[in-house]
Formats: C-alpha cells, sequence, structure tokens
C-alpha cells in the first residue's frame, strides 16, 4: 500500500466522525421534532464494472489492505447524482415543475455558487470529510448561520463506495432558535473562511 498511491489518497482524505440523530414515527413526537422526512433515495450503480471498481478495498501486490481510489470518481458520480436526482424530483416536484427542472439541473450539471456549498465546504475545511456524518455538519451549519427557517425544504446529498448516491429530503416543522449545542454556535461568527485553492479539486 505504500508504494500505490491510489490507495494513500483515502488516508488523507478522510477523517473519523459521528453524528447522532433521534428519529422517531410517533405523532406525540412532532411538537418537539425539527424535522420531517419527505422522501429518501438510494441510488446504486455496482452492478456497472466502472462504477463499482471506482473505490474499492483490496490488498496490494504486497498483501497490504487499502482503499484504492480511481480517475473515475468525478465522472461515475455524475453518473448516480442524475440517476438520483431523477428518481427524487418525480417525487418532490409536482408533475408541471418535473420535466424542466430535471432537464435544468442535468444541463447546469449543478454549476452552484459559493454560498450553495458554503456549508459543505466549511465543513471539510474544519473536520475533514468524516463521510456520511458530514452532511449533518453540514445543516448544522445551516442552522447555526439562521439559513433554515420554518416550511423550508432541506436536500442532503451524500456519495459512497459501491458506487452509491443518497438523498433525502427534510421538511423544517419548528421554528429555529439559536442551540448552544449545534458543533457550530461557540464559532460561527468565524465562518465562512476563505479555503485554499487545494481544497477545492
Amino acid at each position: 500500500m505504500d508504494k500505490v498511491k491510489s490507495m494513500l489518497l483515502a488516508n488523507c482524505l478522510f477523517r473519523m466522525g459521528g453524528a447522532a440523530i433521534l428519529l422517531s414515527n410517533r405523532k406525540s413526537d412532532r411538537q418537539i421534532a425539527k424535522y420531517e422526512l419527505q422522501h429518501l433515495v438510494r441510488t446504486h450503480l455496482g452492478s456497472k464494472d466502472s462504477s463499482y471498481k471506482c473505490v474499492v478495498q483490496e490488498a496490494d501486490d504486497e498483501g497490504f489492505t487499502g482503499v484504492s481510489l480511481s480517475r473515475s470518481i468525478p465522472q461515475v458520480a455524475g453518473e448516480a447524482l442524475k440517476t438520483n436526482m431523477t428518481t427524487l424530483a418525480a417525487l418532490a416536484l409536482p408533475y408541471s415543475e418535473l420535466i424542466q427542472a430535471v432537464i435544468g439541473a442535468i444541463k447546469e450539471f449543478l454549476k452552484l455558487k459559493d454560498r450553495d456549498v458554503e456549508a459543505s465546504k466549511m465543513t471539510l475545511y474544519r473536520f475533514g470529510n468524516t463521510s456520511s456524518s458530514s452532511t449533518w455538519y453540514s445543516l448544522s451549519y445551516l442552522e447555526a448561520k439562521g439559513r433554515v427557517r420554518q416550511g423550508d425544504r432541506v436536500w442532503q446529498l451524500a456519495f459512497g463506495s459501491g458506487f452509491k448516491c443518497n438523498s433525502a429530503v427534510w421538511k423544517c416543522i419548528s421554528k429555529m432558535k439559536p442551540d448552544n449545542l449545534n458543533v457550530w454556535s461557540d464559532r460561527i461568527d468565524q465562518y465562512p473562511v476563505e479555503v485554499p485553492e487545494v481544497m477545492d479539486h
């Protein structure tokens, strides 16, 4: 593993992280809940060799086990995102908006503004890539910035080996208040920060 660069990269990208979320389906818990789950879509492209092999755990020639990352990840992730968005849009959008929204999103391939990716970028900068828990750090960032209000919908999007793309759409059902237990609450005024260009690639 020490001689195969594609298997060293994972050690640089990922950190240990965790998040705890309490879910309930009891109607009585609605009065204390922050969000209501609207949609959940899981896309798995593992039946294609190119998708399966772009992130895979394997042993090198010397028998050391590591995670090998392929240069095809951006293309595979794009394909997974398109598939996931098409399914999600059919569930989340009114029919009148469906065709235009999906085509527009795919055509532009999510050419987002800096503010649109700020929460994810600041999470990566502060905590590193903590895998699926990163989406919860990002949501906490938006809450701490006061950007989530009652009635808003939040789209969580995560990618993983396999290759997988998972979406969850949550509706904010509470009047959001400042929370001292928020992981960002002690320093949210210091963000966003300038991130070195190397972090963007």
